[in-house]
């Protein structure tokens, strides 16, 4: 049982489970946790593709992916990088 001063994380979750969670991240090797991390990446970024393939069903793959370098990077980057303006041609 989690002692009475411990907050949950969020406000729909159980203390106790929160607690569990808390502690199960804490006695993970390093080596886990940056799986878990990766793994974790790699859904948002997912995410972010099907959305933006949703938003713009007809673009290429190229288009795309520029789309999603202009969610992440900065305008003046996406310029001198990609050659591509995000308040031209737009973001995500």
């Amino acid at each position: 049982m989690a002692s009475p001063a411990y907050r949950a994380q969020s406000e729909d979750t159980d203390v106790d489970v929160d607690r569990f969670l808390v502690d199960l991240w804490r006695r993970a090797p390093a080596w886990k946790k940056a799986e878990m991390v990766t793994r974790l990446c790699r859904a948002a970024e997912d995410l972010a593709l099907v959305g933006l393939r949703s938003r713009h069903p007809s673009a290429p793959l190229e288009e795309i992916r520029l789309r999603l370098a202009s969610l992440r990077l900065d305008r003046e980057t996406m310029i001198e990088v990609y050659d591509w303006d995000p308040l031209l041609r737009g973001t995500g």
